[in-house]
């Protein structure tokens, strides 16, 4: 059986609806640091790609191309008002329960029980898969993000993809 090629399959999808082939960031020596301090003791955010969004805000548009945008979600109060705007991947069960694409309350249940030390102030929403201009997520929104996180004190991020 031959494995599919996912990268060439998804390349010929998007140049058929005239898009340039994709630049594929690869990573030869990803930055991955250990935690300065045991789990216990770090403030942990969320980021997710699923297009949720406050019920108040404007929503996300499923179709829309390089859109940096990048929600900042209050963490308390959060879950009996948000939304899904995405039409990429059936979200059904996310929307009975909002913990399967942006799981706030498992991270409050890991903070309660001394599992992670607590719970950041903001989590955040958005990079929702298709951003085509890389250079700008590395070198604009990305440490636009990284600052964010470091305002709130924030030792690791859980990244929760749609």
């Amino acid at each position: 059986m031959e494995p599919i090629r996912y990268v060439e399959k998804l390349n010929a999808h998007y140049q058929s609806q005239g898009f340039q082939p994709y630049q594929w960031t690869v990573n030869h020596d990803a930055p991955l640091t250990r935690l300065a301090k045991p789990l216990s003791q770090c403030r942990i955010a969320l980021l997710t790609s699923g297009g949720v969004s406050a019920c108040d805000a404007p929503p996300f548009n499923p179709q829309a191309r390089n859109d940096l945008r990048l929600d900042a979600l209050a963490s308390e109060g959060l879950t009996g008002c948000l939304v899904i705007n995405d039409a990429y991947y059936d979200h059904r069960d996310a929307d009975r329960d909002i913990n399967c694409i942006f799981p706030v309350e498992r991270l409050r249940e890991l903070a309660a029980q001394g599992i992670i030390g607590s719970v950041a102030p903001r989590h955040y929403s958005g990079f929702m898969g298709r951003i085509y201009t890389r250079a700008a997520v590395i070198n604009e929104a990305a440490p636009a993000l990284a600052l964010r996180l470091k305002e709130d004190r924030v030792d690791a991020a859980a990244l929760v993809p749609a």
